[in-house]
């Protein structure tokens, strides 16, 4: 650190605002905002606290700019556009250079409706812009069975209309349209529909189900019953579609709310926007992880950009935890019951189901950001100074103390690596001793490893509670490796996790990925001991029939069983073929032996 940076360090204002970190080459590194800039810029350089990736950051920090603002909202709105301005490596940012559809109500006379992507300052108003076009659509669908709205782009200004130049067209025969270019429809008419379209598309149904009950009323006070009919088709359709479209009671008015859930390397905010109990848009969007952020540092920051993309000026917002920050004239609700609780989780759900869809897609696409990002979730949650790149897991097999086996399987990366997979027969433990067998094996695994001079695991797992688990720690504490790898067990009841002397076990999501690895290395080394258990006890057998034949040994057992391949064949072959196999004289003792039987 030099001089001058220290000096600033000791001179921070302890008030709000915003920082600036830059290289030696005088690249903008990072921009933050803090209530305390005092406290917020120093935490950074406190060892005990930054992460990996911060400390890789503020080792190549060479000097800093600060910003006082008047409040930490402000730091906000000012952090927020130097990241959009200058883009720093380090910051994380909403990027999506995608443009969305809006709604367009067109400052014309007898105005159009239509969806768009460019916004043109004309005067027209424009609703949206949706994250999805087929919510736009069928929102415009809906609008043109209850109206009849034109769709021609004609100038239908008063002196153009009054001159007589316009004819009625196709639109106007098939009831798409009412005819304003010939007069046949008020303005006064058309413009109360474009009122009530308005309230629809804002989710407020008032107006429209007011002017349609009115036609329908005028039209059965003179007898035109089919036109009253049609009407009162026109608010099925606009029920059904509210029906459809309302998810939480109509009192819950103009409303922002946002869903979360996160991950070691990224975080998945959604946004609903609610009018009158309706998801009026709807937005979700990945975030990745640059430092060590918080939810709660992502979340401000993604308040701020997705309510200024939306254009959002809703005095309430719906979130997941408390925040510190305040915004002026806008509410922070955590809502714990009812209909703003049943929303929220509802956009909650929305960011998980988009974060698996994420994965999965990376999965495919990009499998070593996939296989980093579960690494990194399983180093913070097994509490490990370094990723688990290499696992070991554990497990015995035996029948009663019978032929006891220990598989060691290995996962490099998460995934099985077979070609270093072994199995132990334990020699200094007689019958059935789980305990003292895991403590043979361990010792065996890992003295060889340190007499090979091969790599060590970052990880063991033991199949077992506190009973296999200790006696692992037993053997690792002999060779002098406790400390230095990270040994676990894994109870198959309740999937408990058991670290050493820690008498409370570990519970992990039932989803987590970091459970799912643990529960395919336990379940591969549990297979890959019982087959070579299976194994030994066949060949137990097997031999246990052919030792009974005065004068026939190990070798002539192993010549025959390797040449014919089992003992039924070995009944069932001839005098010539056995003497062929074995010689004359032992060939005919084993064809001599069964056929006396």
């Amino acid at each position: 650190m030099n001089a001058d940076l220290e000096l600033q360090l000791k001179t921070l204002p302890s008030e709000p605002g915003v920082y600036r970190y830059y290289d030696q080459k005088d690249q903008l590194l990072y921009v933050g905002k803090a209530k305390y800039l005092n406290k917020r810029v120093l935490s950074y350089f406190n060892k005990n606290q930054a992460g990996y990736r911060t400390r890789i950051m503020v080792s190549k920090i060479f000097r800093l700019e600060t910003t006082i603002v008047p409040s930490e909202y402000d730091a906000l709105l000012l952090e927020n556009n130097l990241i959009k301005e200058h883009q720093p490596f380090y910051n994380v940012m909403l990027k999506d250079d995608k443009t969305y559809p809006w709604i367009c109500i067109k400052n014309e006379d007898f105005p159009r409706i239509f969806l768009t992507r460019t916004k043109i300052k004309d005067g027209s108003e424009y609703y949206g812009p949706y994250a999805k076009v087929r919510p736009a659509k069928i929102l415009l669908d809906t609008i043109k069975h209850i109206y009849k709205i034109r769709t021609c782009n004609l100038n239908l200004a008063p002196e153009k209309i009054a001159e007589g130049k316009y004819k009625v067209c196709l639109e106007y025969h098939i009831k798409n349209c009412a005819g304003p270019c010939e007069m046949l429809e008020m303005k006064a008419e058309y413009d109360e529909k474009i009122d009530a379209i308005r309230g629809i598309i804002k989710g407020d149904f008032r107006k429209a189900k007011e002017y349609l009950t009115a036609q329908m009323m005028k039209f059965a006070e003179n007898l035109e019953f089919e036109n009253a009919q049609m009407i009162k088709e026109r608010m099925d359709i606009l029920d059904n579609y509210q029906h459809k479209h309302t998810v939480v009671h109509p009192t819950i008015n103009d409303v922002d709310v946002f869903g979360m859930t996160s991950d070691e390397t990224a975080a998945y905010v959604n946004y609903f926007k609610i009018q009158n109990g309706n998801i009026i848009q709807s937005y979700t969007t990945e975030i990745r992880k640059m430092l060590e952020e918080s939810d709660e540092d992502i979340l401000e920051e993604a308040m701020i950009e997705i309510r200024q993309k939306f254009s959002s000026m809703s005095r309430e917002i719906l979130i997941p935890f408390h925040l510190t920050l305040e915004i002026p004239n806008v509410k922070l609700i955590v809502p714990k019951v009812g209909d703003k609780k049943r929303i929220l989780e509802l956009s909650e759900k929305n960011a998980k189901e988009y974060r698996i869809e994420k994965l999965k897609a990376v999965q495919i696409v990009d499998p070593e950001r996939h296989t980093n990002r579960i690494m990194a979730e399983m180093q913070k949650l097994l509490r490990m100074p370094e990723e688990p790149r290499h696992i070991e897991g554990f497990d015995n097999s035996n029948i009663q103390g019978t032929n006891p086996v220990s598989a060691c399987v290995v996962f490099k990366d998460g995934k099985p690596s077979k070609a270093d997979y072994r199995i132990f027969h334990p020699k200094t433990v007689v019958g059935a001793d789980d305990y003292k067998t895991m403590e043979e094996v361990i010792y065996r695994r890992y003295k060889r490893l340190l007499d090979e001079n091969e790599p060590l695991p970052q990880l063991i797992l033991i199949d077992g509670g506190k009973g296999q688990l200790s006696s692992s720690v037993k053997s690792l504490k002999l060779l002098g490796l406790y400390g230095k790898i990270t040994i676990i067990g894994i109870a198959k009841r309740l999937e408990e996790i058991y670290f050493p002397e820690d008498p409370v076990p570990l519970y992990l999501d039932k989803k987590s990925e970091t459970l799912k690895i643990l529960q395919r290395v336990r379940d591969e080394s549990h297979r890959f001991g019982v087959k070579h258990h299976r194994t030994r006890r066949k060949n137990s057998t097997i031999k246990s029939e052919l030792e009974e034949i005065p004068g026939i040994g190990e070798k002539a057992i192993e010549l025959l069983l390797g040449k014919l391949k089992s003992v039924k064949r070995v009944r069932e072959s001839s005098r010539e073929t056995l003497e062929e196999i074995l010689g004359k004289s032992r060939g005919g003792l084993v064809w001599e032996y069964f056929n006396d039987k």
